[in-house]
């Protein structure tokens, strides 16, 4: 193997690059990405980015030294348009094509829209930006989801006094994701600081005054941020022969083919800790599967299953959250440490029989980490909680 193309220049696409050089790959490695810029780090960009805390050139994952020390072919500011799995190449958009004897698919994921112009979105540095040269105190913002961009970017626009508006169609934020009893929590935390919550509407679109709801009511805006989730860059993918739904499908190694693996927001792999298919949006899980992906190219009779115990964190106002595992879909909640009233409390979540997740709000992280053994332990729950705290049923 001589030839390696990494396509993404992200966080998963720069791990999977420096693990191929750690790990003893001294052929031409590729790195595609389609913005002009080195890879740099997004989850600040909805908090101390548009907050003002911190400037762009914070962001870079590496100096300029430490990529050049990579000795890469860098092809940033041009996308990959096209994929040849029988002769194994890359089509880029300035016409070029890349031959490959190893390839790893690292493109993550794009904000969803709405219909209607004006909108802003929270993806890249210049999003970021442009949002916040508009948040100026006294402005009113419209923010149309409350996941975990959406409510970090209400949070900094409150801070900076702004009249904030924020709309999401569950009936409790992040309710899919951590469950209503948590959801609740943050529900209180947001109407307590004044910004105006409202759950169960749907926005239909964009407006140049506002957004308009479902029901034909016209919600005033001097600006509106989208963050109604994202779908995977995979376009470029079709009729490549790769299988793609919701993200690049790869077995639990990672492979989506023969040769081909994909790393980070864009992959959709089997998971065998929590035996199910997944594909993860968090900072945390790009960079490690991006090594796993590298590692398992290199030597796939030796691969090893990606089988993660994910991590994801949020800020929002004074509370941080934290959580380990795979919360979706869960049967039961506990509260195990502290108390949901005062907004310090550890919470483990049951799906099946087993511990399959814990979340924290206004813990340290010491008070979290240690839970995480227990859920790569496959712990069943009887034996990971005991606790008379009372278990809220979650239908």
């Amino acid at each position: 193997m001589r030839r390696i193309v990494v396509v993404g220049a992200s966080a998963a696409g720069l791990a999977a690059a420096e693990t191929l050089r750690r790990e003893g790959y001294d052929g031409t490695l590729t790195l595609v990405g389609d913005e002009p810029l080195a890879p740099y780090d997004r989850p600040p960009l909805s908090k101390q980015v548009l907050a003002a805390e911190w400037e762009p050139e914070r962001l870079a994952l590496r100096t300029a030294d430490a990529l050049a020390a990579l000795n890469l072919d860098l092809r940033l500011g041009v996308a990959a348009t096209g994929l040849e799995l029988t002769g194994r190449t890359v089509e880029l958009a300035d016409g070029s094509a890349l031959p490959y004897d190893g390839l790893i698919v690292a493109t993550g994921v794009r904000p969803r829209r709405l219909p209607g112009e004006g909108a802003h979105v929270l993806r890249g540095i210049g999003d970021a930006l442009a949002l916040r040269e508009r948040l100026t105190p006294g402005r009113r913002l419209v923010v149309v989801g409350a996941g975990f961009l959406g409510a970090e970017a209400a949070a900094v626009a409150w801070r900076l006094g702004c009249e904030v508006t924020l709309l999401e169609p569950a009936p409790v934020p992040l309710a899919h994701a951590v469950g209503a009893e948590v959801g609740e929590i943050l529900t209180r935390a947001h109407r307590e600081r004044g910004v105006n919550l409202r759950c169960g509407v749907a926005v239909t679109e964009v407006t140049e005054d506002g957004v308009r709801l479902a029901d034909g009511e016209l919600v005033d805006a001097d600006e509106v941020l989208v963050a109604v989730g994202s779908l995977p860059n995979t376009e470029w993918l079709a009729g490549s022969g790769l299988t793609v739904g919701d993200g690049v499908v790869c077995d639990e190694y990672c492979a989506a083919a023969q040769g081909v693996y994909a790393a980070g927001d864009v992959a959709r792999w089997h998971n065998p800790l929590f035996g199910t298919s997944m594909r993860i949006e968090h900072r945390t899980n790009a960079a490690e599967q991006g090594m796993a992906a590298a590692r398992n190219l290199l030597a796939p009779d030796a691969g090893r299953p990606f089988a993660p115990v994910p991590y994801f964190w949020s800020d929002q106002y004074d509370m941080k959250v934290q959580a380990y595992g795979y919360l979706r879909g869960h049967d039961e909640v506990a509260v195990v440490e502290g108390g949901m009233a005062d907004r310090r409390f550890v919470a483990a979540y049951r799906t099946g029989d087993r511990l399959t997740g814990v979340l924290a709000v206004g813990m340290p992280p010491k008070a979290i980490r240690r839970w995480r053994q227990a859920i790569a332990g496959r712990a069943a729950w009887q034996d990971a909680v005991r606790t008379e705290v009372p278990v809220t049923e979650v239908s």
